[in-house]
């Protein structure tokens, strides 16, 4: 099986380098609307996978016109809890935040997830998705999600990938993101990135 996993365009909020996570549902920005024209209609398939978020719902009606959308609960960004919606240099004096950053982002964001809750949290979202896929016969899956969703479901599942030491090297642009083989040696699912995309 081949996996396309694809993080949505950009929005204003990006383009004003917030943190939007899962408790900011806002839509593309026509520069992201712009973002998937430029991309244009990918691999046609009957199904695509979405975070139930605006953004990515969006992204992906855009990039996959003829395919059947399919909100999956837990593939949904990074809980940032109070830093929601605010920029770094806007924290940066900011105590709790800086505590955050100078963990290198492994703790609780206050009101939020810790980065292994999110691991977890987006592990069990993709295993069951790509369990069920399987099942159906399906030989190419599409999912459109996040840039975190992203960064963790490789940390998650890449072969030799560690939780403290490739989280962030996994990291993708707006409207970018990587083709993996999909397989299951000794029952466990693994991802194997062939490609950017």
């Amino acid at each position: 099986m081949e996996l396309l996993i694809l993080r949505h365009g950009a929005t204003e909020g990006n383009a004003r380098h917030r943190y939007v996570g899962r408790g900011t549902d806002e839509p593309l920005s026509d520069a992201g609307r712009a973002q998937c024209v430029a991309v244009g209609t990918l691999p046609q398939v009957q199904k695509v996978y979405t975070s139930p978020m605006l953004r990515a719902r969006q992204t992906a009606a855009l990039c996959f016109p003829q395919a059947e959308l399919v909100a999956v609960p837990g593939l949904e960004e990074f809980n940032f809890g109070v830093f929601e919606g605010r920029s770094a240099h806007e924290m940066e004096h900011d105590a709790a935040y800086r505590s955050w950053v100078d963990g290198w982002c492994r703790g609780r964001c206050p009101g939020g997830e810790d980065r292994a809750e999110f691991v977890r949290r987006t592990a069990s979202a993709l295993s069951g998705l790509l369990a069920g896929a399987a099942r159906q016969g399906e030989r190419r899956v599409v999912v459109v999600a996040h840039g975190g969703t992203i960064m963790a479901a490789l940390n998650a599942f890449a072969d030799g990938s560690d939780l403290d030491d490739d989280y962030f090297g996994w990291g993708v642009g707006c409207c970018e993101g990587y083709v993996c083989e999909v397989t299951w040696p000794n029952g466990q699912l693994l991802l194997t990135p062939t490609g950017r995309c």
